[in-house]
């Protein structure tokens, strides 16, 4: 094999996390989710979307990450869920949900609270029919909830999260 090939298949990637984090983090991250279906099912709405699994990842992989912090995963679900949904009044297709999205990432920016998965909130948010002001409670609840756990994660593993509030 040529030294070019051996040099590009060499990975910068870190090393991968002790099985002990790996345990601990898909525990805390587990029950950080299934609370959130509990507590929705209890109240009656829905407080698990998918961009709220991704903001989790953030959370429990990143700690220390800009994208991370609570005034990103607060703050980015919802400046993106009432985009979303100001988008959703005019239309519910699919190229209103893409154009939701990329208008949180700039309103998100902005803002200085750009966190990805809020695109994706937009989307959603954009694409809802009814229960437009639920959707928002909701994901900000929910998103509340998610910043609690990685608090309480920072308390099992030391993570120093959050960096900073706001």
């Amino acid at each position: 094999m040529p030294a070019s090939w051996k040099a590009a298949l060499k990975t910068k990637t870190p090393p991968r996390p002790a099985f002990n984090k790996i345990i601990v983090a898909v525990l805390v991250a587990g029950i950080a989710l299934c609370s959130l279906v509990a507590i929705g099912t209890l109240a009656g709405h829905q407080l698990l979307i998918p961009p709220l699994a991704a903001s989790m990842v953030l959370i429990v992989t990143g700690p220390n990450l800009h994208l991370s912090q609570p005034r990103q995963v607060i703050g980015g679900h919802l400046l993106s869920a009432l985009v979303g949904v100001g988008v959703g009044v005019v239309s519910h297709s699919l190229w209103a949900a893409a154009i939701a999205g990329a208008l949180s990432l700039g309103v998100m920016l902005a803002l200085r609270t750009a966190h990805s998965p809020g695109s994706a909130t937009a989307m959603i948010a954009a694409m809802t029919v009814s229960g437009r002001i639920s959707l928002i409670l909701s994901t900000v609840i929910g998103a509340i909830i998610l910043v609690l756990f990685g608090i309480l994660l920072n308390k099992i593993k030391r993570t120093g999260y959050p960096a900073y509030w706001w």
